[in-house]
């Protein structure tokens, strides 16, 4: 969690009578002013009311559900000895690991001097660490993910019983990823709707969201804040209109240019981000692969480095993409078009962070450029398109990896990490 480079209202945290070890948090890491969506959710979700909230990405909502959490476990203290171990207080709930982890970062920055205990439960990272935490530990925020939660529920390592504040945070994901029977079957084990508060964010709102906020929530109140712009102001955005036998030269020629300190090129499928990995490698590209299938503590690995700028270049998914929160990305490639066009929104958000200029470079050949009609709509401009430079067509260094039509290895699903037999219930 960084420090917003402006003020970005009139409300002042301190306006707002937090707890003083919450608020000397909030200052340590450098928050003074809210942002929009914290300044319109704050005075409701403080006063305990239910709170459905539209948000983008990078908005400050993450802030504004935890502080509201953490000052509810300050003002309602629940004596040490009426507290048991795997029985937590707040569950926030998210659709990707880097997601939950990212939260759980920022519910530890704002814990720093409340002496709350964060705990993290995710698929692919070690089981039998998340399981004895769960056993053992009083559990104030759990923040997880839907598969691996339903684990621990099946084997009654976790209790919901005791739930008093339940985040959704970007329920249209949960929804694209098919979490939802999972959701539905945590919610049930929880606290009912009455007797909770329930905060639900999500960056898009179609019936089905609507629907399933209604379910869960009561009396809710509805915050919607779009962003002044649908793309970042700072960001530079270009179309290059090439074939997709071009698109390998452009983008290695690119990423020589001196400028490119570090770069994320997006595919749509892992398969795609597989060769790419592969044929950057090959030419002589420092380059990492962010997907679904690597393991967790290698993605951990390779942020790092990507941080220290050991990497230059992460080829990631959509998915994968929304964790990466890293300031000093100075170029996002897109080396397909995403057929969602609030995708191009997420993935160009990455760069020009934190008060920096950054520079968006899109690839559109034969099968994507017809995505482009409906990113301009939904971003409510026309995109520069150019033909690359003749610097940016020069031959790579090395010959291309040649594949056989159709022999790529085939992608793999979404299984259900770690379901298995059952296990022993806890005493």
């Amino acid at each position: 969690m960084t420090a917003d480079p402006k003020p970005t209202g009139d409300l002042r945290f301190s306006d707002l009578n937090l707890d003083k070890r919450l608020l000397d948090a909030i200052s340590k890491i450098g928050f003074e002013y809210c942002t929009p969506i914290q300044a319109e959710t704050l005075p409701w979700t403080l006063a305990c009311e239910d709170l459905i909230g539209q948000a983008q990405t990078g908005t400050g909502k993450t802030a504004a559900f935890l502080i509201t959490a953490i000052q509810t476990l300050l003002e309602t203290p629940v004596d040490e000895k009426d507290r048991f171990a795997s029985e937590p207080r707040v569950l926030a709930l998210a659709p990707t690991r880097e997601l939950a982890m990212q939260i759980a970062k920022d519910a530890e920055q704002l814990c720093q001097y409340t002496g709350h205990n964060v705990v993290t439960v995710v698929g692919g990272m070690n089981y039998d660490k998340q399981r004895e935490q769960l056993q053992n530990e009083i559990v104030d925020i759990l923040v997880a993910t839907p598969g691996r939660l339903i684990d621990f529920l099946g084997s009654q390592d976790v209790f919901l019983d005791q739930i008093d504040i339940l985040i959704l945070d970007e329920a249209d994901r949960m929804l694209d990823m098919g979490f939802i029977p999972d959701v539905k079957r945590i919610i049930r084990k929880c606290t009912s709707k009455e007797d909770r508060q329930t905060l639900l964010f999500s960056a898009t709102f179609n019936q089905d969201v609507l629907n399933l906020a209604s379910m869960w929530t009561q009396n809710a109140e509805f915050v919607e804040i779009e962003p002044e712009q649908k793309t970042a102001e700072r960001v530079e955005q270009t179309v290059y209109l090439v074939s997709d036998d071009d698109k390998l030269p452009v983008l290695v020629n690119y990423l020589k240019r001196p400028e490119v300190e570090k770069a994320i090129v997006f595919a749509n499928r892992r398969d795609q981000c597989r060769d790419l990995e592969e044929d950057l490698k090959n030419q002589g590209v420092k380059v990492s692969l962010m997907s679904g299938e690597i393991a967790q503590n290698k993605r951990l690995k390779t942020l790092d480095q990507f941080k220290k700028g050991q990497i230059q270049v992460l080829v990631a998914t959509d998915v994968a993409g929304r964790g990466i929160h890293v300031n000093g990305v100075t170029h996002v490639f897109n080396y397909n078009l995403p057929e969602n066009a609030e995708d191009y929104v997420h993935r160009i958000g990455r760069t020009g962070r934190a008060g920096k200029t950054g520079v968006s470079v899109s690839f559109a050949g034969e099968d994507d450029s017809f995505a482009l009609p409906e990113i301009e709509k939904y971003i409510s401009q026309k995109l520069k398109t150019a033909v690359p430079d003749e610097d940016l067509m020069a031959t790579m260094d090395n010959p291309p990896i040649t594949r056989k039509r159709g022999g790529r290895r085939p992608q793999s699903g979404r299984g259900p990490a770690g379901r298995g037999g059952s296990r022993p219930r806890r005493n």
